[in-house]
């Protein structure tokens, strides 16, 4: 038995009415906050026809007439739910299909004039000259404090702290001489703008 047409609907009702797969029913429900099933016992979804038209309008923006997601949100707050339930099948005119009788043909529905998006201008790129790589930077001495007696022995873990170990960090100061170059040279471009 077929059921009324103001009747309640179950999302795979509703996806096998729409030929959209549930999870992306229940996708654009995160998306556009105007569709609000009924939750039953379970957390169960039941559609009115309301919703179902609202779907099928959406539907016929996202899918048919190719707008975004920020597009069809922005149609449904300049237009209203109305008309975007306007838009796709509707479940709350259709006439219930008695046999041997067609059922009357849906007036069309003018489609929505497309909703110009102004795009953001392409970033700039700076003009970079070469960056000037030495092969060969002297090596940096780096001169690390004493460390007081009375601070614990525990190994360093906040950014800018002195490392316990300064015999390690010295032993590297040879790989970390032309990084330190390099920056400098940077911030001095960047200082020179």
């Amino acid at each position: 038995m077929a059921k009324a047409k103001d009747a309640f609907r179950t999302i795979s009702e509703v996806a096998e009415w729409l030929d959209t797969p549930t999870h992306v029913l229940r996708f654009w429900e995160s998306k556009f906050s105007q569709i609000k099933p009924v939750k039953g016992a379970g957390g169960r979804r039941y559609y009115r026809p309301t919703d179902m038209d609202l779907l099928g309008g959406i539907k016929q923006l996202l899918h048919e007439d190719g707008l975004t997601i920020k597009g069809t949100q922005k149609l449904l707050r300049e237009k209203g739910v109305k008309y975007v339930a306007t838009l796709g099948p509707s479940m709350t005119d259709a006439a219930p299909e008695t046999k041997g009788t067609p059922a009357p043909k849906p007036t069309p529905v003018p489609k929505p004039a497309p909703v110009a998006v102004k795009a953001a201008p392409p970033p700039t790129q700076p003009i970079q000259d070469a960056f000037p790589f030495e092969d060969e930077v002297p090596a940096l001495q780096i001169d690390l404090p004493e460390l007081p007696a009375d601070l614990p022995d525990v190994p360093g873990r906040l950014i800018g702290r002195v490392p316990a170990d300064t015999s390690a960090l010295q032993a590297r100061a040879a790989e970390i001489a032309p990084l330190i170059a390099r920056l400098e040279t940077v911030r001095e471009r960047m200082r020179s703008r």
